[in-house]
């Protein structure tokens, strides 16, 4: 006898969700830091990227706030990185070298 389509008798299959497992960074102080420059160009624009910052969303969230109102520009944080429009780098250099923190 002919038979269409796959016979899935006797057969066990479970889908298991795979998690998004979230990487836990030990949070470490601003000194220890050792920030690192990137620039890239999306559509045509400018976008700086300045990272990686080891610490909870809150905290890079209220650094990406306090960049965005002294270098009046846009920006997102993206993972460990911080995305500012445009490009700023040497002005972000100043900023948080006032600040406490490190470059390579």
């Amino acid at each position: 006898m002919f038979q269409m389509g796959a016979s899935l008798e006797g057969q066990s299959f479970e889908s298991k969700k795979l998690k998004n497992p979230k990487k836990s960074f030990d949070k470490i102080s601003k000194n220890e830091h050792q920030l690192v420059f990137t620039f890239e160009k999306r559509k045509g624009k400018p976008v700086t990227l300045v990272g990686r910052f080891y610490m909870n969303d809150k905290e890079k969230k209220s650094i990406l706030k306090f960049l965005k109102t002294k270098l009046a520009c846009g920006g997102a944080v993206k993972e460990e990185w911080l995305e500012l429009q445009g490009n700023v780098k040497d002005k972000v250099i100043d900023i948080l070298k006032k600040d406490g923190w490190k470059f390579k």
